[in-house]
């Protein structure tokens, strides 16, 4: 175990604190009301101007007919708009629900039924996306005061309100469904406490300031962009430029133009920026004013992670977390970057296990199953008491079933517990195949699969391969790669060239779409 006495750093951290999300604006408005609080290309708000947004929003809703206990889905792009519903939701004690407006139909409809929505929103007029939902669900579209149009649909008379805790820090601030790479979505639930915690602690981690001017790129209906990128800069006051499309020359623009100093991305976004930078002939990036750039949402690959460095001329962080856990549990620190994919030390006061198929902690430098319990392990799943008793035990121990191993304080993620693959009697982890094939000149990504098979040692590697464009690229280039640089038993049986690899919005490859072409 690894605590670094994480019960008293939580209490520091949550010490003198706002209780709930909207208490921030008490603090805004007494330190930095005519401050840029949020930044997009149709105009920009103090936060002043956001608490004064907010205000009115809350009206509106509470006029519409929203009641605490309510869940309110909110369909959006980064945007304004969005910020302020999420704070009004909040303020009425409904539980916003938290929806991409990437998604899918299907999709989005299950979500909506799953959580029984009082009523829907869209933000129509900052995402075309929105608009198109908000037409197919029949949603009016309403002009406000501060928002422009919004998509709203009519109120659920069906809707159930769910009871409100006694603490107002325990009570839903966020419904976020998971990506749904395994089964069905579920509906996380996060509390403020949960965010705040999560905010002020990556905020501390990278020494944010008023001063610091970030770009919201991650997508805000996930919980990196939500509690790390949007309220870690509003908790420290700071200045967040909200994109909703991300665009590899635009965004290299604005590094210059807005004189950014945090850049948090997730690796896809890291390799569009590098295509480019290749395409237009730039070998070397100077932004005077940038002093982080950092990688979270998926595995990093060591390639991109080095090229990414050599265009910057900085370190590019690395950091790991899940849904469950608001989400970050571990990261690289600025003043201690890594050479390695180590995802860094255990987020300040939370507390960390590797354990094995028993249950019985591992010795460093050894592969376990993570659990992770502090201030930021959510408050459960929506309508799935089953599932959370699974996922989180009597002592408060969340199981993330990822494998990773811990050296000398700081973690490697090694895969998912579901992945591993046994093979002639040993254990494969994929995703050390996978970081090999990651670095062929010629691979985008990669992703290796098991299949059972009589006569494959009981498990089948097949490998998918994205290639770079304009490259050739054969399977028999890829065996004759990896054989020069891993034991023969984890050699992938088969490689399967894929045009595009299917990714969630935060650049994890799905593999169960990959299993179902099989």
């Amino acid at each position: 175990m690894y605590s670094m006495n994480a019960v008293e750093v939580a209490s520091q951290i949550l010490e003198n604190l706002p209780l709930r999300i909207g208490d921030l604006r008490k603090q805004w408005l007494r330190k930095n009301g005519d401050h840029p609080a949020l930044v997009e290309p149709t105009g920009t708000w103090s936060y002043q101007e956001l608490s004064q947004a907010i205000t009115e929003t809350q009206i509106w809703l509470d006029s519409s007919g929203v009641r605490p206990g309510d869940r309110v889905m909110i369909v959006f792009d980064n945007c304004r708009a969005f910020v302020a519903l999420w704070f009004a939701t909040t303020e009425l004690n409904a539980w916003p629900v938290l929806v991409s407006a990437r998604i899918s139909a299907s999709e989005l409809e299950k979500i909506r039924d799953h959580c029984g929505a009082r009523l829907s929103l869209y933000t129509v007029d900052a995402s075309p996306q929105a608009m198109k939902h908000a037409v197919a669900h029949g949603a009016q579209l309403v002009q406000t005061k501060s928002l422009g149009r919004i998509g709203m649909s009519a109120l659920s008379k069906e809707a159930v309100i769910e009871p409100l805790e006694a603490a107002a820090v325990s009570n839903v601030a966020a419904m976020i469904y998971t990506s749904g790479t395994t089964g069905l979505p579920k509906g996380v639930m996060l509390s403020h406490r949960n965010l705040i915690f999560m905010a002020a602690g990556s905020a501390s981690v990278r020494s944010l300031t008023p001063e610091d001017r970030l770009i919201g790129v991650l997508p805000m209906s996930h919980a990196v962009g939500l509690s790390v990128v949007l309220l870690g800069t509003l908790l420290s006051g700071g200045t967040l430029y909200l994109v909703s499309r991300f665009e590899p020359g635009a965004m290299l623009q604005m590094l210059e133009r807005e004189k950014i100093t945090i850049l948090m991305g997730n690796p896809s976004m890291f390799v569009l920026l590098l295509d480019h930078a290749k395409y237009k002939g730039i070998t070397s990036l100077k932004f005077l004013s940038l002093r982080v750039i950092t990688s979270s949402g998926a595995p990093l690959d060591p390639s991109v992670k080095s090229e990414t460095e050599v265009l910057f001329g900085m370190p590019l962080h690395n950091g790991y977390g899940v849904t469950e856990c608001s989400p970050t549990i571990a990261l690289t620190r600025p003043e201690s970057p890594r050479n390695d994919l180590s995802v860094g030390a255990p987020f300040p006061g939370i507390e960390i296990r590797l354990a094995d198929q028993n249950g019985d902690p591992v010795p460093d430098n050894e592969v376990g199953e993570l659990w992770v319990r502090g201030p930021n392990v959510m408050r459960g799943y929506y309508r799935s008491p089953e599932e959370t008793r699974e996922a989180i035990n009597a002592q408060g121990w969340f199981n993330t079933r990822d494998l990773a191993r811990l050296e000398e304080g700081n973690l490697f993620i090694v895969g998912r517990t579901k992945d591993l693959v046994v093979r002639f009697g040993f254990n494969v982890y994929p995703a050390e195949i996978e970081a090999v094939l990651n670095a062929h000149p010629a691979v985008v990504r990669s992703a290796v699969i098991g299949k059972k098979s009589a006569g494959e040692g009981g498990e089948e590697l097949v490998a998918f391969i994205q290639k770079r464009e304009n490259v050739e690229l054969a399977p028999a280039d890829l065996e004759k790669y990896i054989a020069n640089q891993m034991a023969s038993y984890k050699w992938p049986s088969r490689f399967i060239l894929v045009p595009d690899m299917p990714l969630t919005p935060t650049g994890k490859v799905v593999k169960d779409q990959l299993t179902r072409m099989l």
